[in-house]
C-alpha cells in the first residue's frame, strides 16, 4: 500500500535541541514580526482557560489534571488558588511551584521557592530558582551561600559544578571558579560541557590563553562540530585579531551543516570588521548557557518537563537567548501545546538569525491546531521574503500535499528546487513528496522519474521502494521487480502495515493467494483500522475460497470510511464476489 498523502516524510527542520552536543540549526532570513503572527499571538493570548472555581477541592484536581495534560498555564492559575485556601499544604506547594516554574511565571516561583527551602533548606528546584535570582541581580554572596546547601546528586549534581564556578568568577575568584568545574571534567561523557565553560569563563576574566586552549580541548573531545564551541572559539579567534582562523571555522561548520545559517552573523561581522561580544559576556549569561546545555541534553533523556523549567530559567536570565526560546518552544510542541510554542517562537527577537526558523515552526504549529488557512498565509509570506530558502516552499507543497490539492503541491515543491543546487542525498524527501503528490495528481511518467531520483539519492530508503512498487503493482507493471523492491522494505520495516500491505497486494497480483493471505493477514494485525489493507486481505480470502470472511473484510472496509472511490467497488464485490480474474486494487 502506498502512503497516504500525509504520511510522507517533511522538510527536516531542527529545533536546536541539541546544539552543545551536536546537530545542526536551520535558520535565518528576513526579520520583522508580520500581521499575522501578532494575530496569533493576540488569539493564544485570549484563548479559554479552564475555569477556577471557588472550591479548593475541585481547584487542586483540576489544577492537577492540567498539569497532567501539560497545560502549565492553566495548572499555575488553579493550583494557586488552591494554595490561596490551603497554604499550609506542603504537597500542593510544591505541585503549584512547579506549575508556575514550567509555565515561565519566574517571580511567583521566587515566592514560593522562598517558602519551600524555609521547610526543605536542601529542594534542589527551590534552591535553583533562589541562586538563579541572585545570580541575575548580582548578589553573588547570596548564591554562595545557597549553593552550600545545593545538593550534588542527579541532575543537581551536572549543575552545581556550573553554578559554582560561575558564582565564583562573579566573586572575582577566577583560581576558585575553574575548581568548582573540576568535578565535571572527571565525569565520563561531561567533557565538552566542562571544557567549553572553562573557556567561557576564561574569556569573561581575562585569560585569553587558557581560554584557547579549553576551546581547543572542547573541539576535540566532541564527537563532531558543535554549534556552542565553534561560536565560542569562532568570537575568541576573533577578538584575537585572528579574522581569518575564524572565518575558517565558521565555513568549516557550515559546510558540514549546509542548512544552517545560525554563523551568517558572524561571516557578517568579519567582512564589516566589527569586533563581537563574548558568547556569554558575564555570570548571568554564563548560568543561564549551563542552563541551556544541560536543558539541551535532557531532552533525549525524557525528562521534558525538567528541560523545559531549566530553558525557562535560561530565558528568565538572558531574555533574548534565542536558541533557549526555540529549544523551550520545541519542549511545548512535543507536548502538544502548540499555542504556547506559537507565543514562545514569535517571541524570538527581530535580529535573530533563527527567526526564519521559527516562524516556519509557527506555521507547523497552526497546522497542528487544524488553522492551515493561517499555516499557508504565512508560508507564502516566508516563500515571497526570501524566494532563495527552500523550506518554505517545501513545508508548503507538505502542507497542500495533505490537504490534498496536489497540483498546488507539485507547484510549491518544483519552487523549491528550482532554489537547490547542488542537488546533495539528504533532498530525496522532496522529490519523494513531489512524486506523490504528481501520481495523486494523474501525472505518473513524472512521479516515477521523481520516484527513481529518489532512490538515486537514497538507493534503501524503505517509504520510496515501497511506494514506487505499489504503483507498479497497481498498474500491473514490473511486477517482479517491483516485489524485490517492495520485499528489502519489509526487510527494512517489518513492522510498517503499509509495506507489509504492498508485499501482499504484489504477490495476489501474482496470483500468489496463499502467500497474499499471510502476508495481508500480518499487514492487518499492524494496521487493523486501515480501509485499504481490510479490503485487500478480502479479496485474498475470496481468491482461496474463504468466502464469508472476505465479504466479513469488504464489510470492515465499508465501516472504517474508506475513500469515495473505493465505496462502490466494495459495495459491488459484497453483492457479487469477484470473477475469475484478479481485482485491481484500489489505494487509499
Amino acid at each position: 500500500m502506498r502512503a497516504s498523502p500525509t504520511q510522507a516524510l517533511t522538510w527536516p527542520l531542527c529545533l536546536i535541541l541539541a546544539a552543545l552536543v551536536g546537530g545542526c540549526a536551520s535558520d535565518g532570513g528576513p526579520a520583522g514580526h508580520t500581521g499575522l503572527i501578532e494575530d496569533v499571538r493576540a488569539a493564544a493570548a485570549s484563548a479559554p482557560s479552564m475555569a477556577i472555581g471557588r472550591s479548593a477541592a475541585g481547584n487542586y484536581l483540576a489544577g492537577r489534571q492540567a498539569a497532567k495534560e501539560r497545560d502549565f498555564g492553566a495548572a499555575s492559575d488553579l493550583l494557586g488558588r488552591a494554595l490561596e485556601g490551603t497554604p499550609s499544604d506542603e504537597e500542593l506547594l510544591q505541585r503549584t511551584f512547579l506549575a508556575k516554574l514550567s509555565e515561565g511565571q519566574i517571580a511567583e516561583s521566587t515566592v514560593l521557592a522562598r517558602r519551600i527551602v524555609g521547610k526543605d533548606t536542601v529542594a534542589p528546584l527551590a534552591s535553583l530558582v533562589l541562586i538563579v535570582e541572585a545570580v541575575k541581580t548580582g548578589d553573588y554572596e547570596t548564591a554562595s551561600r545557597q549553593l552550600e546547601k545545593f545538593p550534588d546528586r542527579g541532575f543537581s549534581g551536572f549543575m552545581k559544578p556550573l553554578l559554582s564556578a560561575w558564582v565564583e568568577a562573579g566573586r572575582g575568584r577566577a583560581d576558585a571558579a575553574f575548581a568548582a568545574l573540576e568535578p565535571l571534567r572527571r565525569q565520563s561523557g561531561l567533557r565538552v560541557l566542562y571544557e567549553l565553560h572553562a573557556a567561557l569563563i576564561a574569556d569573561v576574566v581575562g585569560r585569553q590563553e587558557a581560554a584557547a586552549d579549553h576551546y581547543k580541548r572542547a573541539a576535540e573531545a566532541a564527537p563532531r562540530a558543535t554549534l556552542r564551541v565553534v561560536d565560542g572559539l569562532g568570537r575568541h579567534l576573533e577578538r584575537a585579531g585572528e579574522a581569518a582562523k575564524a572565518k575558517a571555522l565558521y565555513d568549516t561548520y557550515i559546510g558540514e551543516n549546509p542548512d544552517s545559517i545560525v554563523l551568517e552573523p558572524a561571516l557578517a561581522r568579519i567582512a564589516a570588521g566589527t569586533r563581537p561580544e563574548l558568547l556569554a559576556a558575564n555570570p548571568a549569561e554564563g548560568v543561564s548557557e549551563a542552563l541551556f546545555d544541560i536543558a539541551s541534553t535532557m531532552t533525549r533523556d525524557n525528562s521534558a518537563q525538567i528541560a523545559l523549567i531549566y530553558g525557562q530559567l535560561a530565558i528568565h536570565l538572558r531574555p533574548e537567548f534565542d536558541l533557549a526560546q526555540m529549544l523551550v518552544a520545541g519542549i511545548l510542541e512535543s507536548m502538544d501545546r502548540y499555542g504556547e510554542a506559537i507565543d514562545i517562537y514569535a517571541a524570538l527577537p527581530s535580529k535573530s538569525p533563527l527567526r526564519f526558523s521559527a516562524r516556519l515552526r509557527i506555521a507547523g504549529n497552526l497546522e497542528a491546531l487544524k488553522r492551515d488557512a493561517d499555516a499557508i498565509v504565512l508560508l507564502r509570506q516566508l516563500s515571497q521574503e526570501d524566494p532563495s530558502r527552500p523550506e518554505a516552499f517545501v513545508s508548503l507543497g507538505d502542507l497542500y500535499r495533505g490537504n490534498k490539492q496536489f497540483p498546488l503541491a507539485v507547484a510549491a515543491y518544483d519552487q523549491a528546487l528550482k532554489v537547490i543546487a547542488p542537488i546533495e542525498q539528504r533532498h530525496w524527501t522532496i522529490f519523494y513528496s513531489r512524486g506523490i503528490a504528481l501520481e495523486r495528481s494523474q501525472q505518473w511518467e513524472r512521479a516515477e522519474r521523481d520516484f527513481q531520483r529518489a532512490l538515486e539519492l537514497n538507493p534503501e530508503q524503505p517509504y520510496v521502494l515501497n511506494y514506487l512498487g505499489y504503483s507498479w503493482v497497481d498498474q500491473g507493471l514490473n511486477l517482479d521487480k517491483a516485489r524485490k523492491m517492495i520485499e528489502r522494505a519489509v526487510e527494512l520495516r517489518p513492522n510498517d502495515g503499509y509495506i507489509v500491505d504492498s508485499l501482499g497486494w504484489v504477490l495476489y497480483r501474482l496470483r500468489d493467494f496463499a502467500g497474499a493471505v499471510e502476508k495481508l493477514e500480518r499487514a492487518v494485525e499492524l494496521r487493523p483500522q486501515d480501509p485499504t489493507i481490510n479490503d485487500h486481505l478480502g479479496d485474498a480470502y475470496w481468491r482461496v475460497g474463504r468466502y464469508s470472511e472476505a465479504r466479513f473484510q469488504w464489510q470492515r472496509a465499508l465501516v472504517l470510511q474508506p475513500e469515495p472511490e473505493m465505496v462502490s467497488a466494495i459495495e459491488a464485490k459484497l453483492q457479487r464476489g469477484l470473477g475469475d480474474t484478479p481485482a485491481r486494487g484500489k489505494d487509499s
